[in-house]
């Protein structure tokens, strides 16, 4: 859907990406400076490429070979800003129908009906965007640049002036986007959670190149990337389903291909499939099956892989029943347990550790 293929040299900064993205939500991931605005600003014909080829949906909208630079409002793509940017003499409604009149009845795809359900702002069509919520006027500006019927909708951080509610309001509406309407999705964020929450294709920027690319739990799960990802999110990201939930003990069963897991209590619906983030550090492991303890997940797993962490720490890689899971412990308990690829150990993981916010309803990619 997206073939990226682009050089750009700003001052000392320079900018060479070569991407080939499919359907879904593709993020780009990386720290202030990385080059992720540049790569989506070029997409959109807002900064020029000094060489490469840009292709959407088999449109080439740029090309310095044979001198193809298509302008920006002809490109037919949606962009949605961090500020949302609605006209603010507009009724909600009027901002809506500004890119659907654009176009001809038969360039358009998108329904304004079916955007005003997913999006869930019919109550908000006589308005002025004055009179919004932080997370309305995200939505409204979205549903705009979705009525533009676009070849791919381009969102550079869209969440990062909303506080912490106001994001949970809007990351739904976002997730079901691409899967609604079929249009793919270029999405900008420097927010793990936003990344776990939408992304199906997950690029790290560092220094204004793409430094790696795939499945995001692929990418997530790559103990070699843990600087780009960040420390601190260090982990495993693995497919899981929701069994149920006990109103008596407050707990959420997680079924996946290595067991069940216990965590507290979430709001997902049984039978949801979910992407689940265990944290390194929250993984501590066994040699025997405890007895009496307060750890409600332990799982019997494989060693895969031992290696030296930064810091005086240890990276062990266990197979849990076709799963890898991420542990990371200290040198010390290294020295004790003396884990080696092949033992059979047992995996611990308590219950309360695995937050809400580690946890993202995604089905498969449209």
């Amino acid at each position: 859907m997206l073939e990226l293929a682009v050089t750009r040299r700003q001052g000392t900064f320079q900018v060479q990406v070569e991407l080939n993205t499919g359907t879904g939500v593709t993020a780009l991931f990386g720290p202030s400076g990385s080059g992720k605005t540049s790569v989506i600003n070029m997409v959109a014909g807002l900064s020029r490429p000094d060489c490469g080829r840009i292709v959407v949906d088999d449109k080439v909208l740029f090309d310095s070979t044979i001198g193809i630079d298509v302008a920006p409002e002809h490109r037919r793509l949606g962009y949605v800003f961090q500020d949302g940017r609605l006209f603010p003499h507009l009724s909600v409604r009027s901002n809506l129908n500004f890119g659907l009149n654009r176009l001809s009845a038969s360039e358009r795809r998108v329904d304004f009906d079916a955007v005003i359900e997913v999006l869930g702002i019919g109550h908000l069509l006589d308005r002025r965007p004055a009179l919004l919520s932080g997370g309305e006027k995200q939505r409204v500006a979205i549903g705009r640049a979705l009525l533009a019927s676009p070849r791919i909708l381009l969102m550079d951080e869209p969440l990062a002036a909303l506080d912490s509610n106001r994001k949970a309001e809007v990351l739904p509406f976002i997730g079901a986007l691409s899967k609604r309407f079929a249009i793919p999705i270029l999405y900008v964020s420097h927010s793990m959670d936003e990344v776990l929450s939408l992304a199906d294709t997950l690029v790290l920027m560092d220094q204004g190149r793409a430094a790696a690319a795939g499945p995001t739990e692929e990418v997530l799960s790559r103990l070699e990337l843990r600087a780009l990802t960040g420390r601190w999110e260090a982990g495993s990201v693995i497919r899981a389903v929701v069994q149920g939930h006990d109103t008596e003990t407050g707990m959420t069963r997680l079924s996946f291909a290595g067991g069940t897991l216990a965590m507290a209590r979430n709001h997902l619906p049984p039978g949801a499939s979910v992407r689940l983030r265990i944290h390194a550090s929250d993984i501590a492991i066994a040699l025997d099956r405890p007895g009496r303890v307060s750890v409600r997940n332990i799982l019997p797993a494989r060693v895969r892989s031992v290696s030296a962490a930064e810091g005086h720490m240890v990276d062990v890689v266990l197979d849990c029943g076709g799963t890898d899971l991420w542990a990371q412990i200290s040198g010390c308990a290294q020295a004790d347990l003396a884990l080696q690829p092949g033992m059979e150990v047992h995996a611990m993981i308590k219950a309360l550790t695995i937050a809400r916010g580690d946890v993202a309803e995604k089905g498969d990619a449209a």
